[in-house]
């Protein structure tokens, strides 16, 4: 016990000490947790040797996070972003999966079942990390954020089946696949009917205690954790699914808010006990092949996500970001490939090398992600074929013409965008509508709302639009270098035009005053100035405050459609 208390205290110590460097010398925080690893595992200083301490660790981050991970899973949100996280996700895992496997069996190294892990380990990209620095930059509701985690869903339920298959593989063959699908399928199935039929029931009760519904929902966990251990799976498996099973209860909230420390607590031990696991003796034998993974995993898997995300007709520049985000292996590749070991699957030196691999890919990723407008900037020229490939498959979006003459252009259709839309329906001003999500165009064409797809940041795009008739431009896109580059686009031709444009930072708004914006909206700082004119100008009405409260649940069952709510219901108590 004593020794397990000085392992963990000398992880988060060194911790703290890298990341206060990283902080100092403005790096993220991830690579600076894995070097602190590598500096206090066996290889280096040696301060903690127990492989066994550190595997306990390891998988006990590993489970904590996937059940946090798993609450924070919504499914609804791949129906949100179309098609293409769930075809498009489809396809770039097989893909990807032929690719590992292909590249695997070339090198002649490998055996068949090691060949097939390997090919999983290309197939999968991080949840852990993608979602956390989508987190730290604000990006969860961004285009390109919603494609990623609807992709990054749909890799985590085949990661559960490829968990469920390997848990048990002796022999390799249709039947022997389809009987761990039907078994991965049994599961998701069970824990569906205690999602909806017990958990309901029982944490309603728990709710109303805050220690009780915090407990409750950790002995979930250790249930499902404990009870997919005795069936043989990874007890990371089960705890994915106790998340599951979590996420559709109205205090979801409030239990994630309880375990955020927690969940940074364990992303703290499990990224430095990746790095206590590269052995740097052993990581020769195996250097040359990871080396080629990785290189495989940094280049090629941006590159087919890319494309297969402008084949479904978004920007170069959604594209390019989807691609970029995650190239990178996934913690339930390492989970898999452990799982091998212990089944005797595949040598430990194929765990060295995929520990070396994920290093490797999630180091490098993370600086994609964390300069990833600056990379895009930079190559934006180049990236003229994936362009191409998005037009081509959006012709019938590219029905209104750009130099058309309008009062109003709307830029960015977000929940702020359907406000303003409708309220120049009302005052019945002529506007256009552009975005660049090729779902929200279809929708638009639909409805008859005249619409353009595209995006702000290209510049030639805002050259075409006629900003000269103008009277006002507004736009929701929080984009700080868009922005600019809209602002400027606007003075050249039109010094009379209104123009609103969207900041998620006061920095961000003061700078864009200086470049001319006549109003710029936060946000964030929108619901108090509507509830504090809300408080003077109707609760003195009780009639105006029951008049106005109608008229938003209306409004909101109106908003049902675009897919963001479930409808309200009028209490009784305003019946009358």
């Amino acid at each position: 016990m004593e020794n397990l208390i000085f392992d963990i205290g000398v992880i988060m110590i060194v911790a703290t000490v890298f990341a206060f460097l990283a902080r100092l010398i403005k790096q993220p925080l991830i690579p600076a947790y894995i070097f602190a690893g590598v500096v206090i595992g066996p290889s280096v200083l040696g301060l903690i040797t127990d492989q066994g301490i550190i595997s306990m660790l390891s998988e006990i981050g590993i489970a904590f996070l996937l059940f946090v991970v798993g609450m924070e899973m919504e499914f609804k949100k791949l129906r949100s972003i179309g098609q293409v996280a769930v075809i498009g996700g489809t396809i770039q895992i097989i893909l990807l999966f032929g690719i590992g496997y292909t590249t695997a069996s070339l090198l002649g190294m490998f055996t068949t079942i090691e060949a097939l892990y390997l090919g999983i380990l290309f197939a999968f990209s991080s949840t852990m990390v993608v979602v956390k620095i989508l987190s730290d930059k604000k990006e969860l509701s961004t285009l390109h954020g919603r494609i990623i985690i609807g992709i990054l869903i749909l890799q985590d339920v085949f990661a559960i089946v490829a968990l469920s298959t390997f848990s048990t593989l002796e022999q390799i063959s249709w039947w022997f696949f389809g009987a761990a699908l039907l078994k991965a399928i049994l599961l998701f199935f069970v824990t569906v009917l205690l999602a909806n039929f017990l958990f309901p029931a029982v944490f309603k009760f728990s709710a109303h205690s805050h220690e009780l519904l915090l407990l409750s929902s950790i002995t979930v966990c250790f249930l499902f954790s404990m009870a997919l251990n005795m069936l043989g799976f990874s007890i990371a498996v089960g705890a994915f699914l106790a998340g599951i099973s979590l996420a559709n209860l109205p205090y979801k909230l409030e239990m994630i808010s309880r375990m955020i420390s927690l969940k940074d607590f364990f992303a703290t031990i499990f990224f430095v006990s990746l790095g206590m696991e590269m052995n740097l003796l052993k990581v020769s034998e195996y250097l040359i092949p990871a080396l080629i993974f990785s290189i495989l995993i940094i280049i090629f898997k941006p590159l087919i996500i890319t494309f297969i995300t402008s084949f479904f007709g978004y920007s170069k520049k959604t594209s390019f970001f989807t691609g970029t985000y995650l190239a990178q292996i996934s913690e339930f590749s390492l989970i898999l490939v452990a799982q091998g070991v212990v089944l005797g699957h595949i040598s430990e030196s194929i765990l060295t090398m995929t520990v070396t691999i994920a290093v490797f890919t999630i180091i490098i990723s993370t600086y994609f992600m964390k300069f990833s407008n600056t990379i895009y900037s930079r190559f934006s020229d180049d990236l003229g074929l994936f362009d191409k490939i998005s037009k081509s498959n959006n012709k019938e979006l590219s029905s209104e013409p750009v130099h058309k003459s309008y009062k109003a252009i709307i830029i960015g259709y977000s929940i702020l965008g359907y406000s303003i839309v409708r309220k120049f329906q009302h005052m019945k001003t002529s506007f256009v509508v552009i975005d660049f999500n090729p779902d929200v165009i279809r929708k638009l064409h639909h409805e008859d709302v005249n619409c353009i797809y595209g995006d702000i940041g290209d510049a030639g795009l805002m050259d075409k639009i006629n900003f000269k008739d103008a009277e006002i431009v507004v736009s929701t896109i929080p984009h700080f270098k868009d922005t600019k580059l809209l602002i400027d686009s606007i003075k050249k031709v039109n010094h009379k035009c209104q123009i609103f444009v969207t900041s998620d930072s006061v920095h961000h708004a003061l700078l864009l005053y200086d470049e001319g914006a006549d109003y710029v909206i936060l946000p964030h700082f929108l619901g108090g100035d509507h509830v504090s004119l809300m408080l003077e100008e109707i609760t003195p009405d009780l009639n105006k405050l029951i008049a106005h409260k109608l008229s938003h649940i209306e409004e909101l069952n109106r908003r049902k459609h675009l897919g963001h709510h479930h409808p309200f219901k009028l209490r009784p108590k305003y019946a009358h």
